[in-house]
């Protein structure tokens, strides 16, 4: 497993459609797990394809809890459901932070990491960062979306 390079804010790859991944193996799965070192690694919550320079349809998500990490390809959202208020931040956007408004309830269906079809139902954090992820893979970013006037500069730890 190895650590990625995070596209940031300005890249112009995190603004194109990522493609359908064709053929889950172990190039694929090899992602996948980066993806999620990666994402630990910066303390994210979501990483997807674009946010490392790969336009595939990859998603990971960890809430850190007992379920561990959530490996998604090519996700498609079934249903949504609701809204919600939410602050969010984006590993592509380092200590910026906003309010957004995003569904309270998703279902996706997408390949796990061994090609089987899953369906994922969720609400809350999860229905978030599902949103955010699959935003990614359309090249739709947070800061596309925030409420005007809510997005924060927060100064990070190791420079105070």
């Amino acid at each position: 497993m190895a650590i990625r390079i995070i596209r940031e804010n300005g890249d112009e790859i995190l603004r194109k459609k990522a493609r359908e991944v064709e053929k889950v193996d172990d190039k694929i799965r090899e992602i996948l797990n980066d993806m999620v070192e990666t994402m630990h690694k910066f303390n994210g919550v979501g990483l997807a394809g674009p946010q490392i320079g790969i336009l595939k349809r990859l998603v990971v998500i960890d809430l850190y809890d007992d379920d561990g990490p959530i490996k998604l390809v090519n996700p498609k959202l079934i249903k949504e459901d609701g809204k919600q208020e939410v602050e969010e931040g984006c590993l592509s956007f380092p200590n910026q932070f906003a309010k957004i408004i995003r569904p309270k309830k998703v279902v996706i269906e997408a390949l796990n990491e061994n090609g089987e079809k899953i369906r994922v139902e969720a609400e809350g954090l999860l229905a978030q960062a599902i949103s955010h992820e699959l935003d990614h893979l359309e090249g739709i970013l947070f800061v596309d979306k925030i409420i005007p006037g809510t997005l924060e500069y927060v100064e990070p730890e190791n420079n105070k």
